[in-house]
């Protein structure tokens, strides 16, 4: 299915499932949707939307804009193109910064907001550190992995795979799950990636972030794995924040807590479903 934004780029979504509409957000920037196994998990409790953003994935590849306010608008368009009033936004990582910067946009748009493994609101110097040295020990238990990691280029499929290999608490199956994060590869938006973090290190951690999440009045469920490996006291900052929010952690799993626990993440967004 095709969504076309207001200034004509084509992005690819999907829909599936019965119930209350939930609009997934992937994470990045610059990769694509990944929540296949999330929408089967939830179809049974709610119409679940996926999209790939804007000049990722099987979206149209274009020239940008690369910002947040854009990706709020094309997230804006999905939202529409279904005929959805409210929905409920459910974003990992990168796409939990962007839910987060849509319902503060849009709050009369979202009825729930479900944060999964974002690294909060404060500057990139609460967590990025810690989460640099935690992928190299976690790389470095394969001294060979390591440097084969530092020999390819960004955006080279085989170094994503090692890369995101570190993303999960079984180390056993840790190259396995990583390999179905790349199949199908799609190829990483490098420029997207970097033009959005960047801005994030400018626009988070402000004043004007803190006192926009102090007003927002909608109920949030912060989902986080314990084992991730970006520090998980950076989300402390937004928890803090939000007037109703609601944090549940599972302790055996990593980055992408829906793959190594699926039960205890599909009981966790069931109690926002309703």
């Amino acid at each position: 299915m095709t969504v076309t934004t207001d200034d004509g780029v084509r992005l690819w979504a999907s829909a599936s499932g019965r119930g209350e509409p939930l609009v997934l957000c992937h994470g990045g920037p610059g990769l694509w949707d990944m929540f296949g196994d999330v929408a089967g998990m939830l179809g049974d409790l709610a119409t679940v939307v996926r999209w790939d953003q804007r000049g990722c994935g099987r979206s149209e590849r274009c020239a940008g804009p690369w910002t947040t306010a854009r990706f709020v608008a094309d997230l804006d368009a999905v939202r529409q193109h279904f005929g959805l009033e409210r929905t409920v936004l459910l974003g990992h990582s990168w796409g939990a910064q962007l839910a987060l910067a849509y319902a503060l946009a849009h709050p009369d748009r979202v009825s729930a907001l479900v944060y999964v493994s974002g690294t909060g609101i404060g500057p990139d110097a609460e967590w990025h550190p810690g989460y640099e040295e935690n992928l190299l020990a976690r790389l470095g238990e394969d001294p060979e992995r390591l440097a084969r990691w530092r020999e390819l280029p960004k955006g080279d499929r085989e170094r994503a795979v090692l890369q995101w290999s570190a993303e999960f608490e079984d180390r056993s199956r840790a190259l396995e799950h990583a390999g179905r994060m790349a199949d199908p590869w799609f190829g990483i938006n490098t420029e997207c990636g970097a033009a959005l973090n960047a801005e994030r290190r400018h626009t988070w951690g402000t004043p004007e972030l803190y006192a926009a999440c102090r007003v927002l009045d909608l109920p949030v469920l912060i989902v986080d794995g314990a084992r991730d490996i970006r520090p998980r006291s950076a989300v402390d900052s937004l928890e803090r924040a939000l007037p109703r929010a609601d944090r549940v952690i599972l302790p055996d799993a990593g980055h992408l807590p829906w793959v190594e626990d699926p039960k205890g993440f599909r009981e966790a967004v069931a109690t926002v479903l309703g």
